[in-house]
Formats: C-alpha cells, sequence, structure tokens
C-alpha cells in the first residue's frame, strides 16, 4: 500500500526569518563583554583622531567606554569631553549639559538671570522640568558674590572676569545636575570647577608652584618653620650658658672620715717600744704611758 501524502501548510511554505544576531555590551566583569571592550579599545587606540590620552593606551579605552556605556553616550564624545585637570578626570561644562537635555528625563535646561549685570548681585540659576511628574527643578543661585567668595574670580588665568555670563551659566548647570541628576556626572566636577580650585598658567600648568620658587622662599626664611620650633631651646641653653655656675655644695663627711688612718713611722714605733720597757722598769708612771699611746693612736691630736 502507497504511504498518505504529508500535507504542507502555507506557513511551513513561508520563508523564515533569519534569527537576530546576540548583541554583546562593554563589561568589565562579564567575560564576553571584557573580551568586547578590549577588541574594540585597540581599534580606538590605534586611532590619531582620539586624543593623546587615549592614543596607544589600551587600558584608558576601556574605561572611556566603560563610561559611555554607563552615560549612554557616545565613546568617541566621552573621550573628548573627558578633560584631566591637574591629575584628575573631569566633565567640559558643555557635554554634562548636553547629557541633562539628551537623557530624556527633563526637557532641556534653561536659565534665569537676576541681579543687575557687572555687579556682585548678578546672578543665574538653572531649571528644567521633569517629564515624569511634569515638576519644576529649581538649581542652586550662582552670583558674582559668591564666586568671588569662594575664590574662583581671582584665580589666575581664571575666566570669571572675561566672561561672566558664561561662567554663570555653566557653573549653574554643573550644580543642577549634581543636584537632581548626579549619576549621570558620576561623581566627577566640571573642568571650570577644578580649575576655580587652584592656579593655571596660560599653558594649563599649575602657577607659583615650582620647586626653584620653594628653594628661594626658603634660603629668605620666607616658609622656613623648623627654625621657629627650636629657637626656644636654643634660648634656654644661651640663658643657661650666660648663668653664673652655683657653687657646688660642700660634702657632709668631714676630713677625717675621708683622710686615710694615722700610722706611726719606723723610728716612732721604736721609740715608742722603748718608753714601754722602760715604763716596765718602772722607770715612768702609768697613767703618763697610757696618755702618750692615747696621742700616738690619735696621730699626735689633743
Amino acid at each position: 500500500m502507497n504511504a498518505p501524502a504529508q500535507q504542507t501548510t502555507l506557513a511551513e511554505m513561508r520563508p523564515k526569518a533569519p534569527e537576530a544576531p546576540q548583541r554583546y555590551s562593554v563589561a568589565l566583569t562579564d567575560s564576553q563583554g571584557f573580551e568586547l571592550a578590549q577588541r574594540a579599545a585597540k581599534l580606538l587606540a590605534a586611532s590619531q583622531l582620539v586624543p593623546k590620552e587615549y592614543q596607544g593606551n589600551l587600558p584608558n579605552c576601556v574605561i572611556a567606554l566603560n563610561m559611555a556605556q554607563r552615560v549612554g553616550a557616545d565613546p568617541l564624545m566621552i573621550m573628548q569631553n573627558l578633560v584631566i585637570v591637574h591629575g584628575k578626570p573631569t566633565w567640559s561644562s558643555q557635554f554634562l549639559i548636553a547629557t541633562v537635555n539628551t537623557c530624556g528625563r527633563f526637557t532641556a535646561l534653561r536659565y534665569e538671570f537676576f541681579g543687575q549685570a557687572n555687579t556682585d548681585g548678578w546672578g543665574c540659576r538653572a531649571w528644567a522640568i521633569e517629564k515624569a511628574t511634569g515638576e519644576k527643578l529649581v538649581g542652586t543661585d550662582i552670583s558674582i558674590a559668591i564666586a568671588k567668595k569662594e575664590g574662583w574670580y581671582s584665580k589666575n588665568g581664571s575666566k570669571w572676569q572675561s566672561i561672566p555670563q558664561q561662567m554663570l551659566m555653566y557653573r549653574a548647570g554643573a550644580w543642577w545636575t549634581r543636584a537632581y541628576a548626579p549619576e549621570l556626572s558620576m561623581g566627577l566636577q566640571t573642568a571650570d570647577e577644578a580649575a576655580d580650585i587652584i592656579d593655571l598658567n596660560p599653558d594649563g600648568s599649575v602657577a607659583g608652584i615650582t620647586i626653584e620658587s620653594l628653594r628661594t622662599r626658603e634660603v629668605r626664611g620666607e616658609v622656613v618653620q623648623e627654625p621657629q620650633q627650636t629657637a626656644a631651646p636654643q634660648a634656654e641653653q644661651a640663658q643657661a650658658a650666660a648663668a653664673p655656675q652655683a657653687p657646688e655644695a660642700a660634702p657632709a663627711e668631714t676630713h677625717a672620715s675621708t683622710a686615710p688612718p694615722w700610722e706611726p713611722s719606723a723610728e716612732e714605733q721604736a721609740a715608742i717600744q722603748a718608753r714601754e720597757v722602760a715604763e716596765a722598769n718602772g722607770q715612768q708612771p702609768a697613767q703618763q704611758t697610757r696618755i702618750r699611746r692615747e696621742r700616738a693612736a690619735t696621730g699626735g691630736m689633743e
């Protein structure tokens, strides 16, 4: 008997869609993600378009890839806006504000100015609306008076004197992000904030702190602290040397106790023996002989 023919449905005749390739993300704790991070970092490190801190440096590129994934930004954008100031990584203010504007949780940052321009009361505040609740989130007021009290305004190379309006907006946006979306800044300061802490030269080096300047100040005695600490002991030694020496106390014991005991010489011993013989023969009284013996024992002292 012939086997029954198998029936084919229309669904089986349709071509199957290709399977979507499995996607991996850059990670430092996952083996596949870490392998992907190293491959991508090797490609970026060989490029001449990335900043010099990443050229030929795989570890820096891997860290930049990890930060890009956490923030949700392009790796090249992270590399271009991660600024190293005095050995510490910082964000550029423009990048931090752009991260808030593109995160999707808030409306774009806006700024309100208050006070009279070019006075200490002139200031700015940043605000945005949270899309989930519709609440208006207002940031901290930043004014020229605050910049002067904190020492930002008087720093060498500070931009607060040349472009105060732009610096007010940058600082207001950075403080707003730190207050309402700290996860976007990842705990890092902006380059402007880090530069306001130290004095910088136009070439980016730290102003006024060199080995030669420190040596010069030490020679001139401007910052030498050790001689001040040893001045008191030296003064005490000088006073002790100038003071008259007190006479030494006389010994408590007498001369008789320290002097060696008296011993008669050979001639005196012969004379004593002759007297004793004479006394034995009755030539001198016994009492005088006893007195002479006592004197001889005491060294002739009365």
